[in-house]
């Protein structure tokens, strides 16, 4: 059974976005325990990871390019644009929520069933996820339309907990550990992980769901938006890297549509205003159905996973 949920993992997520939506009451009761989960597996997919081959990859400035082009340029893009368009003040905001937000740590094994450079996509998330605290700290503290104050000290904390926690954990785990037992616990338990990234789309999109039973003409609207921002993030960072090749093109592209809200909203909370769960509930259904389009794309685009 599990190797069967392995094997069709990329439209099991999918599926597991639906089945939430289908269950409300189940996916908010999960929704409480998301941020352990998250912590979980952000924690194994470092520590399944070289570490020394992920850090020369950090250590490179395109890396860094990237995670700019990932937060940065797109939150400018949203602003000017939502300024024209007038776009409510809440919504706004919560869509330069999710322009900030760093790459789901599922990213890598997405990546991986694609056939593609995982330690790349590694070190793409883990850059655009170190930048989380700087790009999401401008909107929720300068612009006008943050509800609430910063509180510092809880921002702090949860920065400490659910990222540089992490990080510190595996490498102290790669430092402590003999690195043959390492890998025989990290083969024994790697299977499971794919579990845990079911558990995301099926316990976010419940807020999703309550705004659709109050408004469907809302909740429509927020799942046009949530397609239009995927969109955005993978067609516009698969032209600014299509002359690197179509494989780099893809894997920063798909790193880029796949957004770690939870993460987001763990950190930051209620100062992301109301309209930031519901938008990142809807966002599960494009964010999830996104690699197994990438994986058709590839195939048309007559690229050979290495």
């Amino acid at each position: 059974m599990l190797a069967f949920l392995v094997k069709h993992s990329l439209i099991g997520m999918f599926i597991c976005a639906l089945l939430g939506f289908a269950f409300p009451a189940a996916s908010n009761a999960l929704f409480p325990f998301l941020p352990y989960v998250l912590f979980t597996l952000m924690m194994l997919t470092l520590v399944g990871m070289p570490m020394e081959r992920l850090v020369k990859r950090l250590c490179q400035g395109a890396i860094w390019l990237y995670a700019l082009l990932h937060s940065a340029f797109y939150m400018l893009i949203f602003t000017l644009m939502g300024v024209l368009i007038g776009v409510s003040d809440e919504l706004l905001l919560a869509i330069l929520g999710v322009g900030a937000t760093g790459s789901l740590f599922a990213t890598p094994a997405i990546v991986r069933a694609l056939g593609f450079d995982a330690l790349e996509a590694m070190a793409m998330t883990i850059a655009t996820t170190l930048l989380l605290p700087i790009a999401l700290f401008i909107p929720i503290h300068f612009l006008p339309m943050s509800q609430g104050s910063l509180d510092f000290v809880t921002y702090g904390l949860r920065l400490l907990i659910f990222i540089v926690g992490p990080i510190f954990i595996s490498f102290s785990l790669h430092r402590l550990m003999p690195k043959e037992t390492l890998q025989r616990a990290l083969l024994k338990i790697s299977p499971y992980t794919i579990l845990l990234v079911f558990a995301f789309p099926f316990g976010l999109i419940g807020s999703y769901r309550g705004m659709f039973d109050q408004s469907i003409t809302q909740a429509l609207v927020y799942l046009l938006i949530a397609v239009a921002l995927v969109l955005f993030f993978f067609a516009g960072t698969f032209f600014a890297y299509r002359q690197s090749g179509v494989q780099e093109a893809l894997t920063a592209a798909i790193t880029s549509g796949n957004r770690n809200v939870l993460l987001t909203y763990s950190i930051a909370g209620a100062l992301l205003g109301p309209a930031f769960l519901p938008l990142a509930g809807a966002m599960q259904v494009p964010t999830y159905i996104l690699p197994v389009i990438t994986r058709r794309l590839a195939r048309y685009l007559n690229c050979r996973p290495q």
